[in-house]
């Protein structure tokens, strides 16, 4: 690959809330979720605008987006994962901020990895709330304190797999969390708010069985991705040819400006 390593930089955090460990710096995932080494792996936290610029300055052969900040921190931009892509590096996104990053920019050679994405490429999932989850600060590993919707979803379309609910319950328990603003849902609000339409009876069973059988649909296309960068890497990584010529705008040029003039913690 011209001018870069065949190393890849990952952006994750609160997704799969073990990647960083202090005593092991580098690690990966197996199957099962456990973390193994992952030699040429670089772990991030949650991405913020200008830290892909910033990644791709550094010449690795893959970007990994998974998690990424929004609302009060700038999102990671379009045009900086394009500029990255520009210089033959390859970006993969999946499952929460990276999925939806891929939707928006897979024509232009973002790939896009897992169920999550995949409803947003097509028009399945449209708002982005649906990936949007309330968590604690990094100091405390980014703990999870509400569920994202796109988990709801999963968790219910597995639930009326297995028989343990109806599609007519489906769909209530869908609109109850829709209803909820992203800081405050989570299934225990989901199901308050169902016992004053439906009787308990009728949960109860629902209500057992999501003890042991919720689906973290996040981690495991986070699982997934990380998978796929592990092997591409494996494989060799040639580079990058997009279709697109990049136009260096003078927005672009401010944005990286910005970004070099940002101190670093």
């Amino acid at each position: 690959m011209t001018g870069t390593s065949q190393r890849a930089v990952i952006f994750v955090e609160p997704s799969l809330p073990s990647a960083l460990r202090p005593s092991d710096p580098s690690p990966g995932y197996a199957s099962d979720g456990r973390a193994v080494l992952s030699p040429g792996i670089a772990w991030r936290p949650p991405v913020k605008r200008g830290e892909v610029y910033e990644a791709a300055l550094s010449r690795p052969a893959i970007i990994g987006i998974i998690d990424g900040y929004f609302e009060v921190t700038p999102t990671v931009w379009h045009k900086e994962i394009l500029w990255a892509m520009a210089r033959e590096i390859y970006v993969y996104g999946s499952a929460s901020i990276g999925a939806l990053r891929a939707a928006e920019l897979h024509t232009f050679g973002m790939v896009g990895i897992g169920r999550i994405f995949e409803a947003y490429r097509d028009g399945i999932l449209t708002d982005d709330d649906e990936v949007a989850v309330l968590h604690g600060p990094e100091e405390l590993g980014y703990p999870v304190l509400t569920e994202a919707m796109v988990n709801i979803r999963a968790t219910l379309d597995k639930a009326v797999a297995e028989g343990v609910i109806d599609s007519v319950a489906v769909t209530r328990l869908t609109e109850r969390g829709r209803y909820l603003f992203y800081k405050e849902r989570s299934w225990d609000a989901i199901l308050q708010l169902a016992a004053g339409h439906d009787p308990l009876p009728r949960l109860a069973g629902f209500v057992a069985w999501l003890q042991r059988r919720q689906v973290d649909q996040k981690r495991i296309d986070g699982l997934e991705m990380i998978a796929t960068i592990r092997a591409h890497l494996a494989a060799g990584v040639r580079p990058l040819t997009v279709s697109y010529r990049f136009h260096d705008t003078g927005y672009h040029r401010a944005a990286a400006r910005q970004s070099a003039l940002t101190p670093k913690l």
